[in-house]
C-alpha cells in the first residue's frame, strides 16, 4: 500500500497538531513515526484512518502501482485492506477475546479454519493468557488488551498496518516477540507498516525508514538501512530533553 499525504493540516483551537505539505509512504515501507508528546503522531494516524477530519488536504491510498488511489474520507474500500490498533477504544470490551476475534473474522470474510490457523501463529505472543480465560476483554490487564488489539489488527493480513505505541504495556519478552511478529509479517507480505513509538530502540530495530515529527511537521525523513537513523535520533532527543 502506498500513501500520499498532501497539504494535511489539523488545528485544535490555536494549536496546530499536524501540518504536512507533501509526504509519501512507499509500498513495503516500515515507517517508524517518532517525536515527543504532542508532536502529532496519533493525530496523523487518526486522519489517515478517517477517524478525524483534517481541516485541509487529503490522504490517498494506492493498493498497487498504477491503480487509482483511494481517499479514506470518501470511500470505504480501503478498510478491507488495512488493519489498525490505536488504543483500547478499538476493542469491543464486553466480548471475550474469542468472540472479538470471531467478529473480526466475520467482517473480514475469514472462515473458521483460517481464523484458527492464524491465531495459532500468535500462541507465543499470547503466552497462554488470552484464550480460554472465560472473561471479558475489559477484565484483562492493559498489556493483554494491547495484545488482543494488535492480533485483531493483523488477522486479515492487511496491506496497510497502523499501530500506535504498540510496545506500551508489554513486558520485555512480549516486546521482543512483537518485533519478530512484525518483521516476519513484513517479510512474508511486503505490507506497508506504520508504527509510532517513544521507544527508539524498538522502532529502529524494525523500521526501514524513520519520520521525525515536531509540532505537527515532519522535520526529518531518515533512511534506516543498517539502523543508520539511530545516532541522529539519539542526538535529537538528547538535545531536546
Amino acid at each position: 500500500m502506498k500513501l500520499q499525504i498532501s497539504n494535511i493540516r489539523k488545528c485544535f483551537g490555536e494549536k496546530t497538531a499536524v501540518d504536512i505539505q507533501d509526504f509519501t509512504v512507499n509500498h513495503g515501507d516500515i515507517l517508524g513515526l517518532v517525536g515527543n508528546n504532542g508532536a502529532g503522531k496519533t493525530t496523523l494516524f487518526r486522519i489517515i484512518l478517517d477517524l478525524l477530519k483534517a481541516d485541509e488536504g487529503r490522504v490517498v491510498m494506492s493498493p498497487t502501482d498504477g491503480e487509482d488511489g483511494i481517499n479514506p474520507a470518501e470511500s470505504e474500500e480501503w478498510k478491507k485492506l488495512s488493519g489498525a490498533y490505536i488504543d483500547d477504544g478499538f476493542l469491543i470490551d464486553f466480548l471475550t477475546p474469542e468472540e472479538y476475534f470471531e467478529f473480526i473474522a466475520r467482517i473480514c470474510s475469514i472462515d473458521k479454519e483460517t481464523l484458527s490457523l492464524r491465531l495459532q501463529g500468535f500462541d507465543t505472543f499470547m503466552a497462554g493468557e488470552i484464550m480460554e480465560q472465560k472473561k471479558l476483554i475489559r477484565d484483562f490487564s492493559a498489556g493483554n488488551k494491547q495484545k488482543i488489539g494488535i492480533i485483531a489488527a493483523l488477522l486479515n493480513q492487511p496491506q496497510l498496518l497502523i499501530l500506535d505505541e504498540p510496545f506500551n504495556f508489554l513486558d520485555p519478552s512480549s516486546q521482543n516477540i512483537l518485533k519478530r511478529i512484525l518483521t516476519q509479517f513484513h517479510q512474508e507480505t511486503n505490507a506497508t507498516i506504520l508504527i509510532s513509538s517513544h521507544n527508539l530502540q524498538h522502532t529502529t530495530d524494525i523500521s526501514t525508514r524513520i519520520a521525525l515529527l515536531e509540532s505537527g511537521k515532519i522535520i526529518k525523513d531518515l533512511s534506516n538501512e543498517e539502523h543508520r537513523a539511530s545516532e541522529e535520533l539519539e542526538i535529537y532527543f538528547s538535545v531536546n530533553e
